[in-house]
C-alpha cells in the first residue's frame, strides 16, 4: 500500500497544492492503491515539504518531491501511461512540466500568498482549523518563507505586471499545446496529464481573482480539459 502524506483537500480540490494533486491524479491514472493518512506532518518529510509517500510493500520507503515520486512509482510498478510515446512526446512533455513546474508555479505563489486577496482565501483554507494562535502565526511565517523564496528565485524582484506578464504567457503557451486534444500529448491520457491537471485545476477552481486566472478563463480548452481529467479520475 502506498501512503501518500499531503495537505487536506479545499475549494472542492483533492488538494490545493497542485504537486500533492499532481501525484494523488497520477496514482489514480496509474491504478495504484493508496491512502492519505491524516496525520501528514511536513516535518516528517525527508525534504521539508509536501506531498512524499511512503511504500508499505517496499518496507516502508520514503519518497520526496513530486517528480521523483512519479519517476519511482513508474521504474517500481510499471510505466503503463508512458510506455508507447515516442522520443518528440517524451521531449515535449518534460517541456510541459517545467514550464508549469518552474515558470508557471511562481507567478500561482505570488497570486495565493503575497497578494493580499490570494493570502486571506488561502489562509482561510489552509489555516483557518488551527487553534489560535496558530492559525495566525503560522500562514505569517509561511508567506515571509514564500517571499523570500521568490526573490531568490528571481520572480519576486519583478513587478506585479512584470510577474502576471509571465503567467498569462505560459497559459496561453499551454493552451496552444493542448489545442484541440483530448490530453496534453495527444487523445490518450500519460503521466505529464498528472502535472497538467493538478495546475490548472488550481488555477481555474481556485476562486482568487487574479490576472493569472482570468487569463485561463478567456481560454475555453483549459476548462474542458480539467473537466475531462475529473470526470474520468474523480467522479463520485
Amino acid at each position: 500500500m502506498i501512503k501518500l502524506y499531503q495537505f487536506p483537500p479545499a475549494y472542492g480540490l483533492p488538494n490545493m497544492s497542485p504537486f500533492c494533486m499532481k501525484v494523488e491524479t497520477y496514482l489514480r491514472m496509474a491504478g495504484l492503491p493508496y491512502e492519505c493518512p491524516r496525520n501528514a506532518d511536513i516535518f516528517k518529510s525527508p525534504k521539508g515539504k509536501m506531498p512524499y509517500i511512503e511504500d508499505t510493500g517496499a518496507g516502508g520507503k520514503i519518497v520526496a518531491d513530486s517528480t521523483f515520486i512519479i519517476d519511482y512509482l513508474k521504474a517500481t510498478y510499471g510505466d503503463k501511461l508512458d510506455a508507447n510515446l515516442t522520443p518528440h512526446q517524451r521531449a515535449l512533455g518534460l517541456v510541459i512540466q517545467r514550464t508549469i513546474g518552474e515558470s508557471l508555479y511562481w507567478p500561482v505563489v505570488y497570486s495565493r500568498w503575497i497578494e493580499g486577496v490570494g493570502f486571506e482565501t488561502v489562509k482561510q483554507a489552509a489555516f483557518g482549523r488551527m487553534k489560535f494562535p496558530l492559525r495566525h502565526i503560522i500562514p505569517i511565517m509561511a508567506r515571509r518563507g514564500l517571499r523570500k523564496q521568490l526573490y531568490q528565485q528571481g520572480t519576486g524582484r519583478h513587478s506585479r505586471d512584470e510577474i502576471y506578464a509571465i503567467g498569462c504567457r505560459d497559459v496561453v503557451a499551454l493552451s496552444e499545446l493542448l489545442s484541440e486534444q483530448k490530453y496534453f500529448l495527444g487523445n490518450e491520457p500519460t503521466s505529464i496529464d498528472a502535472t497538467g491537471y493538478g495546475f490548472l485545476a488550481n488555477l481555474l477552481w481556485v476562486p482568487i481573482d487574479l490576472p493569472i486566472r482570468r487569463q485561463a478563463q478567456k481560454l475555453p480548452n483549459l476548462e474542458a480539459y480539467c473537466q475531462r481529467m475529473k470526470a474520468r479520475y474523480f467522479a463520485g
